[in-house]
């Protein structure tokens, strides 16, 4: 596993994490992790289901104000090993040629993983969590 953007938070509250996917330099592939250990979204308490709604929004929101994002694929499986965390995976132009269905994911994460990891695409991917962390309010 290679580990590309292992700090790259772009929002976090009591309950929640949302931050770059460490491993695929896709600009905009986020994870929302919870910090308490969960498997599904059935575990949550009332009041993190209604932050968890509320923060999905506002990402999502975000990805299309700040990254021009305009389609986002949502993917969440209670079977991972990973505890609890919600795939929002966003579509790009570059992403075309493998489809748009939910079997199209794999193979355009194995094509950006399997990519030569430049400097400049590393740089597009922080400027993007850079410029969310600011709309959001929180510029380190």
């Amino acid at each position: 596993m290679k580990i590309l953007f292992p700090n790259e938070v772009i929002l976090e509250n009591k309950n929640f994490i949302v931050a770059q996917d460490w491993e695929v330099p896709i600009v905009g592939f986020f994870i929302l992790s919870t910090k308490r250990t969960t498997r599904s979204v059935g575990e949550f308490t009332e009041a993190e289901a209604m932050e968890f709604g509320q923060i999905i929004t506002k990402v999502r929101k975000a990805m299309s104000e700040v990254l021009s994002i305009n389609d986002v694929y949502l993917f969440q499986n209670e079977d991972t090993q990973h505890g609890f965390h919600l795939w929002m995976f966003p579509r790009h132009e570059w992403m075309e040629p493998f489809g748009r269905k939910i079997q199209s994911v794999r193979p355009i994460m194995e094509h950006a993983q399997n990519l030569e990891v430049t400097d400049e695409l590393l740089a597009e991917v922080i400027a993007a969590c850079t410029k969310m962390r600011e709309y959001f309010g929180n510029a380190r």
